[in-house]
């Protein structure tokens, strides 16, 4: 195979025509990169009879024909984002056009793309992607707690196994929404709970589901991949950013208390330096638990248990005080 001299070191797009004898799935994969307009240098490996390709160093038909960072404007860019095709140069710029853009890098595989547009390139991407689905339903039919036993035999069991844990756990009649999502089950291998688990951010007006979620695992490491400034995803640290820039001392985890009256609505304090095991006992959940992250100084109408008589105290001696000083603005009016 003979390549022209526009290919060896030109830039793609003049390059197009020279090559020849490609097949059909190797034109679609230069035609798809020569639409980049990026420069190529392609190599032609005899031993293996595939296509190499490589970034040329700089292209002589056009010597700018790079692309600059769109993050910084300063850099050379080395990268380029599946998802929003934005350049950039590091992973520093990386990172900050994710959150700038609320963007999670990752190529929408089922984006619509038109027939004259269509290439051999697309229809592997869509026959991988059924692929992929195929392998996603195949999982979730493995799934033990998608073929848990919903008998009544089962459920008892689970509640014995939560009464030995000093946990008072209540289901729901089949076809409440609660009961259709629970899938907590109890690993009699490894004699311990996999919890449901849902964690709600009033704040931000967000909720995360969280599926087998192991007794033994603490607060803090279940809170980590949401709060956590360094661990946390890009995107959903975007969205709790009120939550990231908060010292993590001001952060409360909190649970609702069941069984009480409507206007009495109550919360337990949590201590996210314990397992969730060691903060469920004592407690009564319905189906599976529901953590409320608040932040100290936003709970407005969060009343936690135990809290409220010292709030109480205060208001009433904020409210003496206030009164005993105008009293004694009345006597020296008065006098």
């Amino acid at each position: 195979m003979v390549f022209g001299p526009e290919v060896g070191m030109g830039c793609g797009i003049q390059g197009a025509g020279q090559i020849s004898g490609l097949g059909r799935n190797n034109e679609a994969l230069y035609e798809s990169i020569a639409v980049e307009k990026l420069c190529w240098r392609w190599l032609w490996s005899t031993h293996g009879h595939s296509l190499a390709v490589c970034p040329a160093p700089r292209c002589p038909c056009q010597p700018d024909c790079r692309q600059q960072c769109e993050t910084c404007g300063e850099e050379e860019a080395k990268y380029r984002c599946p998802q929003c095709m934005k350049y950039s140069c590091s992973l520093l710029c990386v990172k900050k056009h994710k959150l700038a853009l609320s963007c999670n890098g990752v190529r929408d595989k089922t984006a619509f793309v038109s027939m004259t547009e269509f290439t051999d390139l697309n229809l592997l991407s869509d026959y991988r992607f059924l692929e992929d689905v195929g392998r996603a339903a195949d999982a979730a039919a493995r799934d033990l707690s998608v073929h848990r036993p919903t008998t009544n035999k089962f459920i008892n069991y689970l509640r014995n196994r939560a009464r030995r844990h000093n946990i008072n756990l209540k289901t729901l009649p089949i076809g409440f929404t609660k009961r259709r999502e629970n899938s907590t089950i109890f690993n009699k291998k490894e004699q311990k709970f996999y919890w449901h688990l849902k964690l709600v951010f009033p704040h931000c007006h967000a909720e995360y589901t969280l599926k087998r979620v192991p007794e033994d695992k603490t607060l803090t490491d279940i809170l980590k991949p949401y709060i956590d400034p360094v661990e946390s995803d890009p995107v959903v640290c975007q969205r709790l950013k009120i939550y990231t820039m908060s010292p993590q001392s001001d952060v409360q985890i909190l649970m609702k208390i069941e069984n009480r009256e409507q206007n009495s609505t109550r919360y337990n304090e949590l201590d996210a330096s314990r397992s969730l095991l060691e903060n469920l006992k004592n407690k009564v959940i319905i189906e599976y638990p529901t953590l409320f992250v608040v932040l100290k100084k936003l709970k407005n109408d969060m009343v936690v248990l135990g809290q409220e008589a010292s709030e109480s105290a205060e208001n009433s001696s904020s409210g003496s005080s206030s009164l005993s000083s105008e009293e004694e603005g009345e006597i020296r009016e008065s006098s």
